[in-house]
């Protein structure tokens, strides 16, 4: 996802770069030719980069482009993707980070940081209060619990756990 006018800016330089690697690749017949496998796969995982920049640049696009007298949808398919929509709600209504941190009256660097790792290191409370602040109100919150996946968890939680009395009883 592109956060900011600077990654918008790189990411466009790489468009250009990937479009001339993808040039000279195309031309090399000769390559093509010796390992066709291999010179599909390098051509392959480039325009695959290049589908995900086009489509990140087309996003931020059109967040900046949005028209703030209308209200934006934003999916949000699970929690962990929420981070991502603060941020592009941000982005939507043309505030800068620093405008976010003073209606919250919190140190601009704060939410720099918040942004850059994602919100890693928000607290709820905390992302409750900058979801106000960008104005996000849920429509619908439909939540479904995955028992295959707490069972998945506690097993893993229990293996770790093993290997740690394992580790301490070797050591002691």
């Amino acid at each position: 996802m592109i956060k900011d006018e600077l990654e918008y800016e790189v990411s466009k330089e790489w468009v250009e770069k990937f479009n001339t690697t993808i040039a000279a690749m195309e031309r090399d017949e000769e390559s093509k030719r010796k390992d066709f496998l291999k010179w599909d796969a390098g051509r392959g995982s480039i325009q695959c980069h290049l589908d995900q920049l086009h489509e990140e640049i087309a996003e931020y696009e059109r967040l900046m482009a949005w028209d703030k007298s209308k209200p934006i949808e934003i999916v949000v398919e699970n929690f962990n993707k929420l981070p991502e929509a603060l941020i592009k709600a941000r982005i939507a209504a043309k505030m800068s980070e620093e405008e976010l941190a003073e209606i919250l009256d919190i140190d601009p660097e704060r939410i720099k940081e918040y942004e850059k790792k994602n919100y890693q290191s928000a607290t709820l409370t905390e992302l409750v209060n900058i979801s106000c602040a960008l104005g996000l109100e849920f429509k619908t919150a439909v939540m479904q619990v995955d028992f295959e996946e707490i069972e998945f968890t506690k097993q893993t939680v229990a293996e770790r756990r093993k290997r740690k009395r394992e580790k301490a009883s070797k050591t002691a």
